[in-house]
């Protein structure tokens, strides 16, 4: 199977195209580091031919839910620098998604406790785990127009920090209802100054994102993840045709490391995707069959697939996958939160490098 054939993306080099997707676990420390049981997970898993981490906040007010990792302050890289030696030394290659919660987050769950910033003063639907429970997520307060600008160096900063503490590069998380994703909705944006209305001023802070982190750290660094019409985070999208292409139209030319594309039912705006999009492109087809994923980069439609659940509850999948083993099955119910179980204890066979 062609899944098994290196591949070059942007500075890396890797030995096969099975990716693991970020996922978020819920598991770092209070002050945003990883914890020695981050370093044993990620270390577990480094025979995947790239681990993108778990979305990373970065900044304070990046930061949406409980226990997630930071990486905009000395002692963050220095707590992710344990991560990437670990996965380093396991011969693997790692990058650290920067995540921006933007409205998708509560003042509990901060350390300045400040509500939660966004494109507009869209209240989001749903509720948000705090540690007194479950409370809804508050009206954010919309962003100045002078303010974005240093959001936009938040990332750049992010990435920096990224690169110090020894990470391959950095993940733009562009979806999933965050805050690069508000800016592209026009459900979550109702701005009327350059950054809201028209596809081109609401893909505009995607772009000065994306340009800024490439500068920084080098295109060949950087990746961007969108998931176009996913409606994760009470986002709707109803232009997807004109914002996606808009936006890869403006972010192509850097010459970005990969596209990672979260794929939902739109085949045809894949396709486009697919024939727009000059350097590696990774699709996650959650909940599908692996087969069904490898498939995709056999007939050229993806470069490389990323998996989520399945890396998690099997940390030698390349392995397994090769060898035609059995699979353990993940456990839901320890995917957030809590202590090793459910993290660090699934069982590797007694050869995991592949």
């Amino acid at each position: 199977m062609t899944v098994w054939t290196p591949l070059t993306v942007g500075a890396m080099r890797l030995p096969h195209r099975l990716v693991m997707a970020p996922m978020s676990r819920n598991r770092s420390l209070p002050d945003g580091l990883p914890g020695e049981l981050g370093v044993e997970y990620y270390r577990q898993r480094a025979s995947m031919a790239l681990i993108i981490t778990e979305g990373t906040q970065p900044s304070e007010d990046g930061q949406g839910y409980l226990l997630t990792p930071g990486i905009h302050t000395d002692a963050h890289i220095t707590g992710w620098r344990k991560v990437t030696d670990a996965v380093h030394a396991e011969g693997g290659r790692i990058v650290a998604q920067l995540m921006h919660a933007g409205r998708i987050s509560h003042p509990d769950n901060t350390p300045h406790h400040r509500t939660p910033v966004a494109p507009s003063a869209v209240q989001p639907k749903g509720v948000m785990f705090t540690a007194t429970g479950l409370q809804e997520m508050p009206v954010p307060r919309a962003l100045t127009t002078g303010e974005i600008a240093g959001v936009v160096d938040e990332f750049r900063r992010a990435a920096a920090a990224a690169v110090a503490a020894g990470f391959d590069g950095v993940e733009i998380h562009g979806g999933n209802g965050y805050l690069v994703h508000q800016f592209l909705s026009s459900h979550a944006n109702e701005r009327t100054d350059r950054y809201g209305g028209s596809v081109a001023h609401r893909t505009r802070f995607a772009v000065e994102v994306t340009s800024a982190v490439a500068a920084e750290i080098g295109a060949d660094r950087t990746g961007l993840r969108i998931s176009p019409g996913n409606h994760y985070n009470d986002i709707t999208e109803h232009d997807l045709h004109d914002v996606y292409p808009a936006l890869l139209d403006a972010v192509d030319p850097l010459g970005l490391a990969y596209l990672h594309l979260i794929q939902g039912p739109d085949e045809e705006l894949l396709h486009r995707i697919r024939r727009q999009w000059s350097t590696a492109l990774i699709v996650n087809r959650g909940g599908t069959p692996l087969d069904t994923r490898f498939a995709d980069i056999d007939s050229g439609l993806a470069d490389a697939v990323s998996v989520g659940a399945t890396a998690l509850a099997n940390p030698d999948l390349p392995h397994r996958v090769r060898t035609g083993a059995p699979l353990n099955e993940p456990d839901p119910a320890t995917f957030y939160g809590g202590d090793h179980r459910g993290y660090t204890d699934y069982p590797a066979l007694p050869t995991t490098r592949s």
